[in-house]
């Protein structure tokens, strides 16, 4: 902490607009830990093969990756493999890859819910320098065929559940695509099938014992090398293949350690991770690359989000990462258990709440600001989540404040949110924790980047200004080496060695980052004027009546409406008290209801002083939340603005006919 708890320092000038039309552009910052420069990767260190090695070596003993016994579909208790174990296997694998052709730079598909057989499977990919693609189907239909063919797939492993998916895609896959292994059994119909395809189908079992006999050297492997392509949804077009180097990889875990080792929080050996995000994206898999660095143990959950609860509890992880849904699912389970237990209770638990928080707020650390409190009151909401957890980690989406103090309240665990994308290996901002004011921020940037804002005209967004904002921009070597047969994108997003996010982000005065808005949100109403959308649904999403809302402007239109998806509780409750009667569904299609949450949103409007053109003119009210079935959000639950338009197509020109 320096500069009175200024977390970062400027290490390049601002630049005004240059004659190359490119918009001014802030100081560049770092992390201060990082002031004279970014800490070198561990020598020797060349790859993420390397990483896993080293923990071999130092932890062969060390439970590594745990999956739950099933018993009739009751979960029992976690059986452990070992690092050697883990090894043993990951060298069998790769062996039967080799015997199928495949040398390094060949591209090996993944497809499947997280669970040891995955991680075993990435493994003999970082082994044999193959490049990993992860495949999922949450990217839309035919995206599994699509990666297939643009990657160039020739092997791919998959869960025994997902291998129809898989043959599905032949005959068009089939000039890619020669092996095919299950993490499980094969049926006999399915062997027949992928004989007609000249596939080559195999179980786990059988896979195994295919390169047997064989002995194979393993290639050198350089940092600059491609590890995975990770195929990111977008929120328009084909699914874009990010390519990642060991480099990237490295160059985080370096990042993240050193930021840990600074707040007294640093992985060990020790730890205990719960796996339930998918490894298909970035997030997941750089955090459990981490803890393979580490020595550390990762327990998968036994595929059921209903059981989430019940897999941390038999778990006991020390660490627990999440996406926002997850953590609000959390929060309400939280709130409804303290509202029901009867009023002493509610008042001792809100007195405690109250206690602990204004501690907090006066810089007490969460651990001293009420200790008593903690044993009698909080103790049970920490052993409700296996009793040992120490850290939560929220990202691909913002975290409501609301639910963050909360959490960083009564889990009696550091609550940090943090940012990245794809493109920059997953993390490049985090909280740190015990500081209140960075709640609502990603906090200051991991000491491997460097980070600046490029004004935004358009939006009114200035880099330069008093308070600056702008588009984020980062340069580093945990960037990303390009999207993959995709060099026109590519040139469109890396400008002069900054990769160019999208987001728009606010400097806060202690260094930490802000996100505000997306860049590309943007639209004009037929006035000329400029509407930043997204900017607009964080404002409107206040009302307490609201779960979640699409705003919409035509340029052919002089004003904005919206698609809500109404608070249940709320709306239920407002119903009652006005003599609105029927279900939820029913109750969403009462024009009453839509002029209630209209006069909802048009009071925000006002106390938040918008602009005239700003004002929501209707509402259309959908019952059913915002979700990935119906490809209106993407898995990290950003809004596909294209296909919501496309779905809400009838409802919009219906609500633009009665409001003119």
């Amino acid at each position: 902490m320096v500069d009175q708890k200024k977390y970062i320092v400027e290490v390049e000038k601002a630049k005004e607009g240059g004659r190359d039309g490119r918009p001014p552009r802030g100081p560049v910052y770092r992390n201060v830990l990082a002031k004279n420069g970014f800490r070198p990767l561990s020598h020797g260190l060349e790859s993420s093969w390397d990483i896993f090695c080293e923990s071999v070596k130092k932890f062969p003993e060390n439970r590594m990756l745990g999956e739950r016994e099933m018993f009739h579909g009751q979960a029992g208790k976690y059986v452990w493999l070992t690092y050697r174990e883990v090894y043993d296997l990951v060298l069998k694998v790769g062996a039967s890859i080799r015997v199928c052709g495949v040398k390094q730079g060949g591209k090996c598909g993944i497809y499947g819910a997280n669970c040891s057989n995955w991680v075993i499977s990435m493994q003999a990919c970082n082994a044999h320098g193959l490049y990993c693609v992860p495949l999922y189907d949450t990217l839309g239909a035919g995206a599994i065929e699509y990666i297939i063919c643009h990657a160039e797939i020739s092997i791919a492993f998959t869960e025994e559940s997902k291998l129809s998916e898989v043959l599905k895609t032949f005959p068009n896959t089939g000039k890619f695509l020669k092996s095919l292994v299950s993490f499980g059994k094969v049926t006999q119909e399915q062997k027949d099938m992928a004989g007609n395809f000249d596939l080559k189908l195999y179980s786990w079992d059988e896979f195994l014992l295919l390169g047997i006999q064989e002995k194979f050297d393993l290639p050198a492997k350089k940092k600059t090398d491609i590890c995975t392509i990770m195929y990111t949804s977008g929120t328009t077009g084909d699914p874009k293949g990010v390519m990642i180097s060991n480099e990237s990889i490295l160059s985080l875990i370096s990042g993240v350690n050193h930021h840990m080792e600074t707040i007294g929080e640093e992985y060990t050996h020790k730890d205990v991770y719960l796996s339930y995000l998918p490894l298909a994206h970035i997030f997941d898999r750089v955090i459990e690359e981490l803890f393979i660095s580490k020595g550390a143990s990762i327990g998968f959950w036994h595929k059921d989000v209903k059981q989430l609860i019940d897999d941390i509890k038999e778990l006991k992880p020390t660490v627990f990462c999440a996406v926002p849904r997850v953590l609000d699912r959390i929060y309400s389970g939280l709130v409804e258990k303290t509202s029901s237990a009867g009023f002493l209770k509610h008042k001792l638990f809100n007195f405690a709440f109250n206690y602990k928080l204004g501690n907090m707020s006066k810089g007490y650390k969460h651990v001293d600001a009420a200790p008593i409190f903690d044993k009698i009151i909080f103790n049970k909401v920490k052993e409700g989540l296996g009793g040992n957890l120490r850290l939560i980690l929220s990202g691909a989406a913002p975290l409501s404040s609301t639910v963050e103090t909360f959490l960083r309240v009564v889990t009696c665990a550091n609550v940090l949110q943090g940012y990245g994308l794809t493109e920059t290996c997953a993390g490049s901002f985090v909280a740190r924790p015990d500081e209140l004011a960075m709640v609502g921020t990603v906090g200051p940037p991991l000491p491997i980047v460097d980070v600046c804002l490029e004004s935004v005209p358009e939006m009114g967004y200035d880099a330069l200004g008093d308070t600056p904002r702008g588009e984020i921009c980062i340069r580093g070597k945990c960037l990303f080496s390009g999207y993959y047969k995709r060099e026109d994108l590519t040139k469109e997003v890396m400008i002069d060695g900054w990769f160019h996010t999208g987001d728009v982000g606010e400097w806060q005065l202690d260094g930490s980052m802000k996100i505000i808005d997306r860049k590309k949100n943007i639209f004009k109403l037929s006035q000329g004027e400029y509407v930043a959308a997204e900017n607009l649904e964080g404002i409107y999403s206040l009302a307490s009546s609201v779960d979640a809302m699409w705003i919409y402007g035509s340029s052919y239109e002089s004003f904005l409406v919206a698609v809500v998806n109404p608070n249940m509780e709320s709306l239920q409750s407002w119903a009652e008290e006005n003599g609105v009667n029927g279900d939820f569904d029913i109750i969403c299609e009462n024009p009453k209801a839509k002029a209630h949450i209209l006069s909802e949103l048009t009071n925000i409007a006002k106390e938040k002083k918008l602009k005239g053109f700003e004002f929501i003119k209707a509402v259309h009210l959908d019952p059913i939340p915002f979700d990935m079935e119906r490809e209106l959000i993407t898995p990290t639950h950003k809004k596909k603005r294209v296909q919501f338009l496309k779905y809400y197509k009838n409802d919009i020109d219906t609500l633009y006919k009665s409001t003119r």
